[in-house]
């Protein structure tokens, strides 16, 4: 293996990929990353057996083949080099991966590419095409929702339908449940339901940051493994097996109370109550009451701690229906709010030991339930 590429782009290429190394593993192969010539590029791969992330960058190759070396120490060495070309040569008896530019030279040893876990290949069962801006924002407003404990599997991941030109992704821990609707460029031919692991999804949200091109995704038939396919990066996933919950008799039909506020007003209030809400497990407590002909409606936002003291925000809002009380955890309320885009957000509640509901003003494919905390007022 002999070829030669420019720093910057085999840096950015070791970053791209570099997130899929494994951290702790058993198999310690997977804390490499595999370099492999293909055609006239540079291929790396990086794998932690849940998924693989393969990035293609330009080279001049002037002999085929193999290797991975420690990822980590790759990618430092090569981050630390100056913005010049990187002459790259393989020494196949004692696996040792030799790197110049400029004046630096280094020499890593290696194990063979033959003992690097296969990646899969998904090249049959549905494949459709997501605009990368609808896909981002869809991500962003559902990841944080789901489950980091392992207890339901299930949870951990994102539940993606893909139906005729529509994609509903949901996600849910068990204490809040967000749904976001967004179009397919490509309709998929049958209906498809999978489970998405939500790392998979937070690292392809990073990928897609500087693509422009719509994002091709692939799920096998057996809906074990799903490939997300990018300008020059591809991400391929396991998929989590299981059954979602049926979450759409989760969503409140209706409410007694409904608030429409200004989203970074809420989320300033809401912030400022978690201050004082941290000791008290989190609580913040909100307070809607309607306006008169003369006096608008109001929303206040308060938490208190026994030993600390206690805080009140208020901020002006339009209240339909009668005053209301209900209590959540502050940090469900910032994490909904903070990934809003519109600029008003409405708030429904039926009773204080009933969901809330937060859905953003002005569109209709986003809706985020949260389930209430019981307080002594």
């Amino acid at each position: 293996m002999r070829l030669s590429c420019l720093q910057e782009n085999l840096n950015r290429g070791l970053g791209v990929v570099g997130r899929a190394v494994a951290t702790r593993t058993t198999l310690p192969i997977t804390n490499n990353v595999l370099l492999a010539t293909d055609q006239s590029r540079l291929k790396l791969v990086a794998t932690n057996l849940e998924m693989a992330i393969s990035c293609w960058i330009g080279a001049k190759v002037e002999e085929e083949g193999a290797i991975t070396v420690p990822a980590r120490l790759l990618t430092e060495f090569i981050s630390s080099l100056p913005s010049d070309k990187v002459d790259i040569s393989l020494f196949p008896r004692t696996k040792t991966l030799g790197l110049k530019c400029a004046r630096f030279e280094a020499r890593i040893s290696g194990i063979d590419a033959k003992d690097f876990p296969p990646i899969p290949k998904v090249d049959e069962g549905i494949t459709t095409k997501v605009e990368v801006e609808a896909l981002r924002q869809g991500i962003s407003q559902v990841v944080f929702a789901a489950a980091t404990e392992e207890s339901r599997p299930v949870l951990t991941g994102v539940d993606a339908e893909f139906d005729g030109d529509l994609l509903t992704l949901a996600a849910a821990d068990g204490f809040r449940l967000a749904v976001y609707k967004l179009p397919l460029a490509t309709p998929v031919s049958q209906k498809t339901e999978v489970i998405i692991p939500a790392r998979t999804l937070a690292e392809l949200n990073r990928l897609a940051a500087d693509q422009e091109e719509a994002i091709e995704i692939t799920v096998n038939p057996n809906k074990s493994q799903a490939l997300f396919r990018l300008k020059n990066t591809e991400l391929v996933s396991q998929l989590v097996q299981g059954t979602f919950p049926q979450y759409a008799q989760l969503i409140p039909q209706s409410y007694n109370t409904r608030v429409v506020v200004d989203v970074a007003q809420f989320l300033r209030a809401t912030k400022t109550a978690s201050i004082f809400a941290r000791d008290g497990s989190g609580i913040v407590r909100l307070v809607m009451t309607p306006g008169t002909e003369l006096t608008p409606g109001k929303l206040a936002i308060s938490a208190r701690s026994e030993e600390l003291g206690d805080d009140v925000g208020e901020i002006d809002a339009i209240v339909e229906g009668e005053e209301a009380k209900i209590a959540f955890n502050g940090k469900y309320l910032t994490d909904v709010l903070s990934v809003l885009h519109e600029s008003q957000v409405a708030l429904e509640t039926t009773n204080p030991s009933s969901p809330g509901v937060v859905r953003p003003v002005g569109v209709d494919n986003y809706i985020h339930v949260v389930m209430p905390m019981f307080v002594q007022w």
